[in-house]
C-alpha cells in the first residue's frame, strides 16, 4: 500500500496541496481526478518522489519514502513503473531499445536476457514485431502502449500513469485504460492514474480521490460517483450533458 498522510505542499508561498491524506491499494485502478490547477499532477509528483512535501509523509509499504537513503530510494525506484504524459520516448532510439531502457539503467542482465524480457512486455500490449521502429514510424495509440511495455519491463511493485488517454482518440483511450486495468488485476499492481476523463472514470475507477483547491474533497468508486450528492464534485463530473443524462437515468432506475 502507498500512503499519503498530511501532505502539504507550498511553491513561493503559495499552497498548493493543504493536508491532503490517502490510501492506495494493490490489485485496484487508484484515480486522482480535478480540476486544472486543483493540486493533482503536483500530488503525483509527491508520490513519486519527484517533489518534496512541505509538510506530511509518503509511505510505500510501511517505509517512510521522504527518510531513506538514496541506496534506499534507488531500491524503491527500481519498482517503479512511470507512463508518462505524451508516453515521453526516446526518439533516436528505437522500440526496443526504449522499452529496454530500464534494464540497461538498473540491471546487469545479458543482453539475451533483457531481450526475452522486452519481447515479453511488447506481446502483453499486443505490439509484436515493431521492435526496429522509431516512434515517429508508428502511432499515437502505438507509442502509448510501447510507453506501457517500458512502465512495466522492471515488473513494477508501483506504476504512476500521468494522464494517459492524453491526445488520442475515443476507441484507442478505451483500449489503454483496459490494458491498464489488466495489467494492474493480473500483477496486483499498486496502480495511480492522474486523469481528467470521465471515460477512465466510469470504466476503471476503483478507487477515486477528487481534489478541489489542494484538499481532499470526496472519495469513492465508479459506481458511487454517479450517484454522490457532493456538489463540488457534481459540478466537475457533469459538466457534460451526456453525462448529465447518464447520472440521472441512473437516479431513475434507483
Amino acid at each position: 500500500m502507498i500512503r499519503a498522510e498530511n501532505i502539504f505542499k507550498s511553491f513561493d508561498g503559495a499552497e498548493v496541496l493543504k493536508g491532503v491524506s490517502m490510501d492506495f491499494l494493490p490489485g485496484k485502478t487508484n484515480l486522482i481526478i480535478g480540476k486544472s490547477g486543483a493540486g493533482k499532477t503536483v500530488f503525483l509528483k509527491i508520490l513519486v518522489g519527484l517533489f518534496e512535501p512541505t509538510s506530511g509523509h509518503v509511505w510505500y509499504d510501511g517505509v517512510d519514502f521522504f527518510s531513506l537513503s538514496k541506496k534506499e530510494v534507488r531500491e524503491i525506484r527500481m519498482k517503479v513503473g512511470m507512463l508518462f504524459q505524451g508516453s515521453a520516448l526516446f526518439d533516436s532510439m528505437t522500440v526496443e531499445d526504449n522499452v529496454g531502457f530500464p534494464l540497461d539503467m538498473f540491471t546487469t542482465r545479458t543482453k539475451k536476457e533483457k531481450l526475452h524480457r522486452i519481447n515479453e512486455v511488447l506481446e502483453r500490449v499486443n505490439l509484436e514485431n515493431v521492435n526496429d521502429q522509431y516512434p515517429s514510424e508508428i502511432s499515437g495509440g502505438m507509442q502509448k502502449r510501447v510507453g506501457i511495455a517500458r512502465s512495466i519491463v522492471m515488473h513494477p511493485r508501483y506504476l504512476f500513469c500521468d494522464e494517459p488517454n492524453s491526445g488520442l482518440d475515443p476507441k484507442t483511450a478505451l483500449l489503454i485504460d483496459e490494458l491498464i486495468k489488466e495489467i494492474t488485476y493480473e500483477n496486483n499492481i499498486i496502480t495511480i492514474i492522474n486523469t481528467h476523463d470521465m471515460n477512465s472514470v466510469m470504466e476503471t475507477g476503483d478507487n477515486i480521490a477528487y481534489l478541489h483547491k489542494g484538499l481532499l474533497a470526496w472519495t469513492g468508486n465508479k459506481s458511487e460517483v454517479l450517484e454522490s450528492d457532493n456538489e463540488l464534485l457534481q459540478s466537475f463530473i457533469f459538466a457534460s450533458p451526456f453525462l448529465q443524462r447518464l447520472r440521472a437515468k441512473a437516479l431513475k432506475g434507483a
